[in-house]
């Protein structure tokens, strides 16, 4: 049998270092890609959101992450937020937050229904 190619994606360090390596650290490497995986698709745990942010039990059109009611600001330093005050912040408004590439991020998601 002969040596499979590699995706035309990987990079080209990874698609010739790979195949020099023996089988035990493939091995170890395929454990790690897929605990990096599974790290990369978790979801937001509420102690990584900003102390601001309230969890709501609202799903939106993703499906992922987690969706929060939050105030904010809106960077003008004129504006009367700018105070960081939480009675003159906008909003309040849902934001999803999730990871992608391991990151962690923000979209926003509208106002609450009920307010």
């Amino acid at each position: 049998m002969k040596q499979p190619s590699p995706p035309t994606s990987l990079p080209k360090y990874l698609a010739e270092g790979l195949p020099k390596q023996d089988t035990e650290t493939l091995h170890e490497i395929q454990n790690y890609v897929e605990v990096l995986i599974e790290y990369r698709n978790q979801s937001v745990d509420t102690d990584e959101l900003p102390e601001t942010a309230e969890p709501v039990d609202e799903s939106d059109s993703a499906g992922s992450g987690t969706v929060v009611k939050e105030k904010v600001t809106c960077g003008d330093d004129s504006c009367k937020c700018a105070s960081g005050n939480p009675t003159d912040m906008h909003g309040p408004y849902l934001y999803r937050y999730y990871r992608e590439n391991g990151t962690m991020k923000s979209e926003y998601v509208g106002k609450p229904g009920n307010e």
